[in-house]
């Protein structure tokens, strides 16, 4: 009997035992995981902080820009020199000994034009698509290898898109998607919301809104943009492909001349682009300009084995620098594996 006795209280000490032991062990876990959220949290507020203040460092280029500039914006400008990834430390003490400690932070950005870049928006003006601009898109989808049906495909999608936001009627969208002429009795009012209408994409990136592929948007990606409003294309910042799509009756020759010429001496108007290409038809200033409004920021930082980066449109009102939207993205450093 006493030695079943000690049988069942050994026993029941093993059991305390391994059930304090496992106690012990969820504790500790907790304490882990807690401890891990927190960092998690805080290298993630000190990233946006950062980023943040990259963002204010663009505005602050673009508003001397715009102190110092005569109304001409040109790749040769300060704000177009990019930043190159450098480590965080060197911006915030000159003293390295006092940052010895500190981990290991890589900045690196850029700004670049917007309008540099093919406005889509431009395709879709009071309710119906732009024809001059649909002809001039065909030829930037035709030199960057695009399908031929691309330009109706978008001009159609932004059309039934923004009849579904309440700005076009849906009948001029319908009949403007469809390629007949608008019945003359439609009122001008929008007249009932198409569920079935796609969303209104805001980056090249809700493409596929429009039903536009994957490899179709890789392809357009460096050439077009989706701003606010209809905007001209700089002549100063366009590659030639945008040129193509901005100036009637250019071909990728005349293109690649006008990019030397800039090269050398920006244009400081449309006429002197004219002089340059003299064959060419009257250039509209609603659709080429020699200065930008829209301005684009990307700020990437690197911390430790993981990349945070922030694309932001910024729009330029007078000496104002508004934020128009900002979009960040994480990822994990590829080198680091």
């Amino acid at each position: 009997m006493k030695r079943r006795e000690r049988g069942a209280a050994l026993l029941t000490a093993m059991i305390i035992v391994t059930l304090v032991a496992t106690l012990a062990a969820s504790m500790v876990w907790q304490q882990w995981r807690a401890v891990q959220v927190e960092a998690a949290e805080r290298a993630r507020a000190q990233s946006a902080w950062i980023l943040s203040g990259a963002l204010d460092w663009a505005r602050l280029i673009l508003k001397e820009d715009a102190r110092s500039t005569r109304g001409v914006d040109h790749l040769g400008e300060p704000w177009a020199v990019p930043l190159a990834e450098a480590r965080l430390s060197t911006f915030l003490a000159a003293d390295k000994s006092a940052t010895d400690d500190a981990p290991d932070a890589f900045l690196s950005g850029a700004i670049s034009d917007a309008q540099g870049r093919y406005n889509l928006l431009n395709l879709v003006a009071q309710g119906k698509v732009s024809e001059a601009e649909l002809e001039g898109f065909a030829h930037l989808c035709e030199a960057v290898g695009a399908p031929s049906d691309t330009p109706t495909k978008i001009a159609a999608g932004l059309l039934s898109a923004q009849a579904a936001e309440g700005v076009v009627p849906v009948a001029a969208a319908a009949s403007a998607a469809s390629g007949a002429a608008p019945a003359a009795s439609a009122p001008p009012a929008v007249q009932a919301k198409d569920p079935a209408a796609p969303l209104m994409p805001r980056s090249v990136a809700q493409l596929g809104f429009l039903g536009i592929d994957p490899d179709t948007q890789r392809l357009l990606a460096p050439y077009v943009v989706i701003l606010p409003r209809a905007t001209p294309v700089n002549v100063n910042t366009a590659s030639r492909e945008v040129l193509l799509a901005a100036i009637k009756g250019l071909d990728l020759a005349s293109a690649e001349r006008l990019i030397q010429i800039r090269q050398r001496s920006p244009f400081r108007d449309l006429p002197q682009v004219t002089r340059e290409v003299p064959a060419l038809p009257p250039l509209e200033p609603t659709r080429l300009a020699v200065n930008s409004s829209f301005f684009e920021v990307r700020g990437r930082l690197r911390l430790a084995d993981r990349v945070l980066e922030q694309v932001s449109l910024i729009e330029r009102r007078g000496l104002t620098m508004v934020v128009l939207r900002r979009h960040r993205v994480s990822s994990l450093d590829p080198g680091s594996s």
